[in-house]
């Protein structure tokens, strides 16, 4: 089992961090044929943490200022510089022809067997990578697709029928709670430690489940409230979202070459490892907030933070051996990760804007603090120093502003839990416009705006009639904030 995962994160990482196509196939190349669930599962879950940690994640933290571009792709986007030659691998080979497929496969090898544990937990993982698409590109291909040869240019289905559901449409959140349901069952055979995030621990699935369900409320909130606050209340009512850091839904990856989690892979090893490095800006906001995670965070290899401005077009710092760059905290010390999809401090900075936002029960102050009590703790900080950076940063801590003010300081506390996770950060920036991003140097782009979502790719347009351009600058469904 262990060399079946090595093998494709050798795969995507070699398909989907280069520029070149070599691996332009009609064929899925990690989607195998009459293999067991137990087989089946940890290649999926690699797979939607593959595609959450690797390029798309080094798109999303540089355009939200925690990385900036040095070279090569990173230097394009940190200039708002996007088209259809971008993430071609990362939507067919880790997505769509990889995680999405895959899930399908372990739910079919499942029913087989009459195992609905492993039904379940596809589903919801299934839900996240489907989110994490939509999230991404807006309107794409749901209903119709992993059809192979019966449906071989799917109709793009909206954004909004995807979350919402419409005519043969199922919602997302239809989608996790069936999957809740799949785990509540009598299954002949249950995951264990084929299962990378919870080693097949059925209670905390449903946590992660519900957790899903807040996330995904929390994306939809601005659009459509009433919704948002009915399913928030419904998942406090079912109280059976994460509880501590232990919950936390996580991919861990081996420390062999071929094993390693992409962040790692692109920061310290490849060819691409010079292409960023941390931004002066991310480096100064913590520093502002005299924020404790900072060294933890981020490496600073001669003793002094090396970054460059977002957009910098000067000469680069030498030697490249002292840039500042993602530390442990995110890569893990032998490239393990873990890659965190959904945390414990996220679901609390959720509930903090939801109480504050939409009127679901709970005080935003302790979810809040809670939120922020929870991140430094997953970084390593004792209790006692968390306790002292409390009592000597009451303001930050503290929501005593305005409705608008406390937003802010709730979702830039949520940017810095989210660090690592590039996409979640740009998510909650274009929902809510927080933190404030001033535009970076030297921007071209459309309109010299920074991105709003990702470009289809050129093999879509070209392949199936269904697809039209839609550029970078063009928000999508839920993001009412750009509009």
């Amino acid at each position: 089992m262990k060399k079946l995962i090595y093998i494709l994160g050798a795969v995507i990482f070699t398909a989907s961090t280069g520029c070149s196509d070599f691996l332009d196939i009609n064929e899925t190349p990690n989607n195998p044929v009459a293999v067991t669930p137990n087989v089946l599962l940890p290649v999926a879950q690699a797979g939607t943490a593959f595609a959450n940690n690797n390029e798309l994640n080094r798109f999303g933290s540089t355009i939200t200022s925690v990385t900036a571009g040095a070279g090569n792709l990173p230097a394009r986007y940190d200039i708002y510089n996007l088209d259809g030659s971008d993430f071609n691998n990362q939507w067919r080979f880790e997505i769509y022809n990889g995680a999405l497929i895959t899930y399908e496969e372990v739910i079919n090898a499942a029913t087989e067997i009459n195992s609905p544990s492993y039904i379940g937990i596809s589903k919801i993982m299934k839900a996240y990578t489907w989110a994490l698409t939509t999230d991404v590109w807006g309107d794409i291909p749901y209903s119709e697709a992993l059809r192979g040869e019966e449906i071989v240019q799917p109709r793009l289905d909206s954004q909004e029928e995807i979350y919402m559901g419409g005519e043969g449409i199922q919602s997302l959140f239809d989608l996790v709670r069936e999957g809740l349901a799949d785990l509540d069952q009598e299954s002949l055979t249950n995951p264990g430690t084929d299962d990378l995030v919870y080693g097949g621990d059925l209670e905390r699935w449903r946590r992660a489940g519900y957790s899903l369900m807040l996330k995904m409320a929390n994306t939809i909130s601005k659009v459509r409230p009433d919704e948002a606050r009915q399913i928030i209340e419904e998942v406090l009512t079912a109280n059976n979202y994460m509880l501590s850091n232990n919950d936390n839904l996580s991919v861990t990856f081996g420390s062999a070459v071929g094993s390693r989690a992409p962040i790692y892979e692109w920061t310290y090893v490849s060819i691409f490892e010079n292409d960023m490095m941390i931004s002066t800006r991310f480096v100064n906001r913590l520093q502002q907030l005299n924020d404790p995670r900072l060294p933890i965070f981020v490496t600073r290899p001669n003793g002094i933070y090396v970054t460059i401005d977002n957009g910098f077009r000067g000469t680069l710092p030498q030697p490249q051996d002292t840039w500042s760059r993602f530390s442990a905290y995110a890569t893990g010390p032998g490239g393990q990760g873990p890659v965190r999809l959904i945390t414990y401090a996220q679901t609390q900075f959720i509930l903090a804007e939801s109480a504050l936002m939409l009127g679901t029960p709970g005080n935003a102050q302790d979810y809040y603090q809670t939120g922020i009590r929870a991140s430094m703790s997953l970084a390593g900080l004792t209790d006692e120093a968390i306790n002292a950076y409390f009592l000597a940063n009451p303001t930050v801590v503290t929501l005593s502003g305005s409705q608008e003010e406390n937003l802010e300081k709730i979702i830039t506390q949520k940017y810095i839990s989210l660090f690592g996770n590039g996409i979640e950060q740009w998510n909650d920036w274009r929902r809510t416009g927080y933190p404030v991003l001033p535009d970076h140097q030297n921007v071209v782009g459309i309109d010299g705006t920074r991105p709003v979502r990702a470009q289809y790719v050129n093999q879509e347009l070209e392949r199936n009639p269904n697809f039209q351009i839609v550029l970078p600058n063009v928000p999508v469904w839920w993001d009412v904030t750009q509009n």
